[in-house]
């Protein structure tokens, strides 16, 4: 049965546990998934740079993969937010303000992908530090989203939400289906399910899990969350 690989990962600017700011090594613990797409959170992007500083376009060419770029702040000559790399043509893109007053821009990327001919919808987002920010949020973002018939859809990305009950998680369990609750957050260390997956419908979903240890548990402060849907079951 035709499957898509997946990650959702949080690359902190690439700043590692070692205070070393690596994508090389980022790179690396993406290379060893093999994902068909990844979605990516707090990516840096020097404007008047290039080659590794430009985070988005190095990891890309480092996997030999296409990059759609989410940037939600920009700060001087950087720009910082989200990024999707992806194997998978693209079918459709839609970028979305999730941005509150007062509070660090956010934002996420919904689009439509595609694989041998089977289609599959992906939303890719990192949520604010705030309980109140996140469910506002998440309203905006259930209010934004158009309805499709593309199955399966997948939500992604740092939710920032640990609590398995808090009301945003909740709002998005009854549109989306249950939430993973593997703890990727602090990567040496994890203990709190900060980047989150919810797959509709929930039985495309056939494997997900945080990879730890080597690199991975040093390369940022989150580990990457990684899984296979099968288009099939869609």
């Amino acid at each position: 049965m035709p499957e898509v690989v997946f990650a959702t990962y949080n690359i902190h600017g690439g700043l590692g546990g070692d205070g070393r700011r690596d994508l090389a090594r980022i790179a690396r613990v993406l290379a060893a998934l093999d994902c068909d797409v990844v979605a990516l959170q707090e990516v840096a992007n020097r404007l008047a740079g290039s080659g590794q500083e430009v985070q988005a376009d190095f990891l890309a060419e480092s996997l030999q993969m296409d990059v759609v770029r989410g940037p939600t702040l920009l700060r001087g000559d950087e720009d910082f937010g989200n990024a999707l790399l992806t194997r998978l043509p693209l079918r459709a893109l839609r970028r979305l303000d999730l941005s509150e007053t007062g509070r660090e821009p956010r934002g996420a990327l919904d689009v439509e992908l595609e694989k041998h001919g089977r289609p599959l919808r992906l939303i890719a987002t990192h949520f604010g530090l705030r309980p109140w920010e996140r469910r506002r949020q998440v309203r905006r973002l259930l209010e934004q989203i158009p309805r499709s018939p593309v199955r399966p859809l997948i939500l992604l990305g740092d939710l920032n939400e640990w609590l398995p009950g808090s009301r945003p998680l909740r709002w998005l369990v009854r549109e989306f289906g249950a939430a993973s609750g593997i703890p990727t957050f602090p990567a040496r260390r994890p203990l709190l399910a900060l980047d989150r997956v919810l797959v509709t419908p929930g039985s495309a979903l056939v494997a997900l899990q945080a990879l730890s240890g080597g690199e991975a548990s040093l390369a940022s402060d989150h580990l990457p969350l990684c899984g296979r849907v099968c288009l099939e079951l869609g």
